[in-house]
């Protein structure tokens, strides 16, 4: 019996492309979406056409989906589909010939400097929640790192001497970032009994949440749903609406080049693989430092 194309497919990207386990599962998702579409239409990935590609598209839109989450479902589309080509299961690709999917430009959205310094003061109290969340915070910020990232960190991973973190980002690329005083603080207050340890479990469902620098309720490995809802809900206390931790993550990058630090440094430090998307905060920062001027220049706000 011949293999299912989606499922060799599927194991190309983890094996020969090293594609997370994150990615994997949204590509799985889409593509499995997408499958199921197709038989609608009375089609497969044999049969499928131009036109049955466009009327996907469409089909996508009239979901009243996001651009940007369209576009990542047919680049998922696209990739499946130059594959088949690849390994001759097919001998045309007609995604080739289907106009991509437009996203309108748009600027990240970063957090005032005072925003950030308010939610930071926002985490009140001693206990263990109160030290693992204002540790989690202040390491969101002080490192930019991506959510899953900080979820998947374990202890080995972090240098307290030296105040360094290994991080693994996507495709598990690495990389090592520093962190600031305030965050080693942090670190080291959730470190110290009555923080993390009154976090641990008597028993540890699995040596994966024993090594875990975050933990959840239950003494088990943070989960990412639980990051956002710990962000968020600090983002509430400050008067932050909608935050969440890839803002921090923003903010940190702007900040950063509004101080002054290099484009290839900071490029470094997010784990971008390329600078042309590390160059978008420099038009933030451009923004900020043209309202800057607006507010503080004598000239700049005379009426005509």
């Amino acid at each position: 019996m011949a293999s299912d194309p989606l499922d060799t497919f599927m194991t190309w990207m983890r094996v020969e492309q090293g594609r997370s386990r994150n990615t994997l599962s949204a590509y799985k998702l889409d593509l499995t979406n997408y499958v199921d579409w197709l038989t609608t239409q009375n089609t497969t990935i044999f049969t499928v056409t131009v036109q049955h590609l466009e009327r996907f598209v469409g089909y996508l839109r009239s979901t009243g989906r996001a651009p940007k989450s369209i576009a990542r479902q047919f680049a998922a589309v696209r990739m499946f589909h130059r594959y088949l080509t690849q390994e001759e299961i097919r001998t045309d690709n007609p995604a080739a010939l289907v106009d991509g999917v437009k996203v309108p430009s748009s600027l990240p959205k970063a957090l005032a400097e005072e925003d950030v310094a308010r939610l930071l003061s926002s985490v009140t109290g001693v206990d263990s929640f109160a030290r693992r969340d204002r540790a989690l915070l202040e390491f969101f910020y002080a490192t930019g790192a991506r959510v899953a990232e900080v979820c998947g960190l374990s202890m080995s991973d972090i240098d307290m001497q030296d105040s360094l973190v290994r991080l693994f980002g996507k495709g598990s690329k690495e990389r090592i970032v520093p962190f600031g005083r305030l965050c080693h603080e942090a670190l080291t207050d959730y470190f110290d009994l009555g923080g993390r340890p009154t976090l641990a479990p008597e028993q540890w469902a699995t040596r994966k949440d024993q090594d875990a620098v975050f933990l959840g309720v239950h003494g088990t490995r943070l989960s990412r749903q639980a990051a956002y809802n710990i962000v968020r809900k600090y983002g509430e206390i400050a008067k932050i609406k909608d935050l969440s931790p890839h803002a921090l993550r923003h903010s940190c990058a702007t900040h950063m080049l509004v101080h002054g630090a290099d484009l290839r440094v900071v490029q470094e430090l997010l784990g971008h693989a390329s600078v042309s998307t590390t160059q978008i905060y420099t038009k933030v920062e451009n923004e900020i430092l043209y309202q800057m001027y607006r507010e503080a220049h004598p000239r700049a706000r005379i009426s005509r």
